[in-house]
């Protein structure tokens, strides 16, 4: 790594640029209900371990990176190793030295996925980290040193690569947000943060977006490059958003739910709610109105291509 702003190809990363990010959809509601792939755990880096894997990631993501060719968007390249960490690996019969290899696997492939883009937009990639309890709950807290020593190995792998940020998704509370900022830190690697938040625009622990963003940042000496907010409807934060503070301008990305449910509603639907690709894109365009340091645009459960391609249409001018 050399200087915060530029990987060592000197492409430009997000957060020091206006320019339009996309990014992917909602990967694993993809492979399953559109792609009809089975994934236990909802853990998408198994099928690194097989050719007919390989290929189906390779499809879902030639999908996305397309609409930022046709566009000039750049595009960031979120690896599919949400779950690719030691609790969840084990639950999958994965030893801590085959998740070791499965994540550096996975940056390979973006690192493939990018030398094959045509588009005229700079291409980051980015190794994903989840939390280490389920997605939309904060039933698991961790403080920050447990954090930290818990994402230190998907970290380590991610720095022995050739990823250009590490990004921490759906994180549900501070502990374990900044707990993954200081294992970044220590790893000379850069962070993004992506907060969760319930239908009241909280975290699911309770805090808001200000006190979330306030104390990681204090915590970390502003370590994270940006922070973004994901796996929520963009009804559910645009009074948070509307209400302003400084902590707005730390946000710069979203990936939104296409569906209003709640969190708890999701989990009990057996069919996917795929919502409205043209009025999410709407939805999209009114938050960057309110907020115009956002310009890092993807989707999360429920989204496909489809709605990438709306958001691109409305946000890419």
């Amino acid at each position: 790594m050399t200087t915060p702003g530029l990987d060592s190809k000197s492409r430009l990363l997000p957060h020091i640029t206006k320019q339009v990010f996309l990014t992917d959809g909602g990967l694993e509601t993809t492979l399953i209900h559109r792609m009809g792939i089975d994934l236990p755990y909802h853990a998408a880096f198994p099928l690194l371990d097989s050719v007919e894997g390989r290929d189906a990631l390779r499809g879902y993501y030639r999908r996305f990176i397309d609409i930022a060719e046709r566009t000039g968007a750049g595009f960031v390249l979120e690896s599919p190793t949400w779950r690719a960490s030691s609790d969840w690996g084990a639950m999958l019969g994965y030893s801590p030295r085959r998740i070791e290899e499965v994540n550096r696997a996975a940056i390979e492939l973006m690192v493939w996925l990018r030398n094959r883009f045509r588009g005229t937009g700079p291409v980051v990639i980015s190794g994903s980290l989840g939390p280490r309890g389920e997605g939309y709950s904060a039933d698991e807290v961790l403080t920050p040193a447990e954090s930290r020593a818990y994402h230190t190995p998907q970290i380590t792998a991610f720095a022995e690569s050739e990823v250009d940020i590490v990004s921490g998704i759906s994180m549900t509370h501070i502990g374990e947000a900044t707990g993954i900022a200081l294992a970044a830190k220590q790893a000379n690697l850069p962070v993004v943060i992506s907060f969760t938040v319930n239908t009241t625009g909280r975290l699911p622990s309770g805090a808001s977006l200000a006190q979330a963003i306030g104390k990681v940042d204090e915590a970390t000496a502003r370590y994270p490059l940006y922070y973004m907010i994901d796996s929520a409807h963009p009804e559910h934060f645009r009074q948070t958003l509307e209400r302003g503070g400084p902590w707005v301008e730390r946000v710069m990305g979203i990936r939104c739910n296409a569906s209003k449910s709640s969190h708890s509603e999701l989990d009990r639907m057996t069919m996917l709610d795929a919502g409205n690709p043209s009025e999410l894109a709407r939805d999209y365009a009114t938050l960057r109105d309110i907020a115009p340091s956002l310009h890092i645009f993807g989707g999360s459960h429920g989204t496909d291509h489809r709605h990438v391609q709306a958001i691109a249409e409305t946000c890419c001018n």
